[in-house]
């Protein structure tokens, strides 16, 4: 487990792909399990240990995941999350290049509940919710393309729907178009940068958290 900042309120780890933020239907062991391990230990704590997540990533990806070590704190993060003040900025790398180097895109999504998929639909439909996500080419790979996206929005599977909507399948990502899977099952998709007010001190908090040790992510 990567711990990567920690405070009295709060604890950002740097969550490898493949690992699951919290519990499912497979009963493997997730990353709430292990932060609460690790403060349990760590302070000698007996009994149940409060955590809080803030902030989720599927499985297949990698990058900062935010939990609180105290129901204020948690309270005030939420809060904080719904008014869409924590800044998140993740990297993609694609199979294709976007038509632009830069751009933003803005959908309509549709969660399919069965299908644990997300689909682009036209803004007209009842239970669509509006996707938001900025993005900037930051360098051609060998047969790949590295991606900088800044979400506004918090959906599902937004980043992996609306990318793959303008044909830039994130690698890996074959369950929205990549033509094959990671050896690892994981996909290309990295949650960099996180920057937020803390909700007690009240600094400006900036963390980062480098890609998983794979030779994509170093060329």
């Amino acid at each position: 487990m990567k711990v990567v900042y920690e405070d009295n309120h709060l604890i950002i780890v740097n969550k490898d792909p493949g690992e699951l933020s919290q519990s499912d239907y497979t009963k493997d062991q997730s990353l709430v399990e292990k932060v609460k391990n690790y403060l349990r230990i760590k302070y000698q704590k007996k009994g149940n240990v409060f955590l809080g997540l803030v902030n989720r990533l599927d499985r297949p990806t990698s990058g900062l995941l935010i939990f609180s070590k105290t129901s204020k704190a948690l309270t005030r993060m939420n809060k904080l999350l719904k008014e869409k003040k924590i800044k998140k900025t993740y990297l993609a790398i694609t199979e294709n290049k976007p038509k632009n180097n830069e751009g933003e895109l803005i959908d309509y999504l549709l969660k399919n509940q069965n299908k644990n998929k997300s689909f682009v639909v036209d803004e007209t439909h009842t239970k669509s919710k509006k996707a938001i996500l900025s993005y900037k080419l930051l360098k051609s790979l060998k047969n790949y393309f590295l991606l900088e996206i800044v979400l506004e929005t918090g959906r599902h599977h937004q980043i992996r729907c609306q990318l793959s909507n303008i044909g830039c399948y994130i690698k890996g990502d074959i369950k929205y178009g990549a033509k094959r899977p990671n050896k690892n099952k994981s996909i290309s998709l990295h949650s960099k940068k996180i920057e937020f007010i803390h909700p007690v001190s009240k600094l400006n908090i900036l963390v980062e958290a480098k890609p998983p040790d794979e030779s994509i992510w170093l060329n």
